[in-house]
């Protein structure tokens, strides 16, 4: 991908967010428990048909840059937000897709990944955003328990928490199409959100 084309589908991602009303500012506590002045609602963008394609292609087309088809055998939504993304792009890179359950079921076969798993499989990862990366570090730690071999992870977002460092002490590359900065300076740009909002994001970077 060339800066020029890569730029590109950074700012029209960032337009999509936008019009769809994915980020909110207020109080809010994430799944990793940490309190942040602002959240991007990703969960919703499946909620608009023309912007959950649009999304999808360019996680699709960022897997097969950044990582490569050849790299990896299964794709794996982590639950929940990252479960309808991953099955896109699974489904347009001709994959199988997995799931990993939030929690062990207490019947049938008693395992938190679904789907066809076998040992040796390399699986990328496909999540939402990341923050701490707690998540997806649960989730490899699933698909190592049958066998799996997790190297890559894709997000569409890097909240710059120290997601993509905890990742990399359990060896997993983290992709991210873009990362929060990137998000809050070409908002702050096109007059989407007031420098006072800029700041309050760069704030909670800095935070980590």
């Amino acid at each position: 991908m060339t800066m020029g084309k890569s730029g590109e589908v950074k700012v029209e991602v960032c337009k999509i967010l936008n019009k769809i009303g994915a980020l909110q500012f207020g109080t809010f506590k994430l799944t990793s428990g940490k309190i942040s002045p602002y959240y991007i609602d990703l969960r919703i963008v499946p909620s608009f048909p023309d912007a959950f394609q649009k999304v999808c292609e360019f996680y699709t087309n960022f897997a097969k840059e950044e990582i490569g088809v050849k790299n990896f055998d299964r794709v794996a939504g982590i639950p929940v937000a990252g479960i309808p993304f991953a099955s896109l792009i699974a489904y347009n890179l001709k994959k199988p897709f997995l799931y990993i359950r939030k929690g062990v079921r207490l019947h049938g076969r008693e395992r938190r990944v679904e789907g066809v798993i076998a040992p040796g499989d390399r699986v990328m990862l496909v999540d939402d955003l990341i923050t701490t990366g707690l998540s997806l570090r649960r989730a490899a730690k699933a698909i190592m328990a049958e066998g799996g071999v997790v190297k890559d992870a894709l997000v569409l977002l890097d909240r710059e928490e120290g997601g993509k460092e905890n990742l990399q002490k359990s060896g997993i590359k983290l992709h991210a199409l873009l990362d929060i900065v990137e998000v809050a300076k070409t908002l702050y740009e096109t007059n989407a959100i007031s420098e006072e909002q800029l700041k309050t994001i760069l704030k909670q970077v800095k935070k980590g």
